[in-house]
């Protein structure tokens, strides 16, 4: 839904209505009391709820990393969703890609041609 053009708003009430996720916390609420939880029921809301509630692709990476707890998988499954709605800043790809090593390169430059044949 991410990449098709729909709203943060249709997101949101697909997943509650699909997936029963409770998305109604806010980050403010959900930061003072999170912690490493192993369970996705615990994990997916709260980095979907990072999701929604950032204004571009770094908002939602700091938004869940702000979170605790288990914060690489959160920002992972956040980001993961940010870069279907909005993308990656152009800036961002290129410092990131100083830091792979050529044969991991050739990995993602490999993953990316599919990717885009596919979206």
């Amino acid at each position: 839904m991410a990449r098709t053009g729909h709203t943060k708003t249709e997101i949101k009430e697909y997943i509650s209505e699909n997936f029963a996720y409770d998305l109604t916390r806010t980050c403010d609420e959900i930061r003072p009391n999170y912690c490493h939880v192993e369970s996705c029921q615990q994990t997916v809301p709260e980095a979907i709820t990072a999701f929604l509630e950032g204004e571009d692709f770094e908002d939602v990476i700091r938004t869940a990393v702000s979170l605790g707890g288990d914060c690489d998988t959160l920002t992972a499954i956040a980001g993961s969703i940010a870069e279907g709605f909005c993308g990656v800043p152009e800036h961002l790809k290129c410092e990131c890609r100083k830091r792979l090593p050529w044969d991991m390169l050739n990995i993602l430059d490999a993953f990316e041609r599919v990717a885009n044949r596919i979206i």
